[in-house]
């Protein structure tokens, strides 16, 4: 049931997308150029998502148990560290770029063209290499 919840959901996250012009390289490079030809509409988008998400956690906080079971999980820390900062600034880079970020760019293979695929698949080798990187640079100097 989970699953079908899970499959239902992601559905109408890519739908949204889609319909929104999320996944429009343009449209989001428009949006994000602010001292060009702006492009405004997607703070529509923006709002869209923000308010029933915040009446979603206002429910949730409610609750003890998530509605299909399980445990909720903890809170994130509320700090700002390095990780965060980095992390921050690199995928607005790779947003402002490229015009995709994670969903939108899953969402966008399915009638991209072939530099869909190519973002898509830097975007999974950044990922898979982000934890070994940040491991070698955050571990402790060894004595010499």
């Amino acid at each position: 049931m989970r699953n079908l919840f899970a499959f239902l959901a992601g559905g109408l996250f890519g739908a949204g997308l889609f319909i929104s012009g999320m996944t429009d390289t343009a449209k989001v490079q428009g949006w994000l150029d602010i001292f060009g030809a702006w492009d405004p509409t997607l703070a529509f988008v923006m709002g869209g998502a923000i308010i029933p998400m915040a009446i979603a956690w206002q429910l949730a906080r409610r609750r003890s148990t998530p509605v299909l079971g399980g445990t909720f999980p903890p809170p994130a820390p509320m700090r700002l560290d390095t990780r965060l900062a980095v992390g921050s600034v690199m995928f607005g880079m790779g947003w402002g770029l490229a015009g995709l970020c994670p969903g939108p760019s899953v969402a966008s293979l399915s009638y991209g063209g072939v530099e869909h695929w190519v973002f898509f698949a830097a975007m999974i080798g950044g990922m898979l290499a982000a934890p070994p990187v940040l491991a070698r640079l955050t571990r402790p100097a060894q004595a010499a």
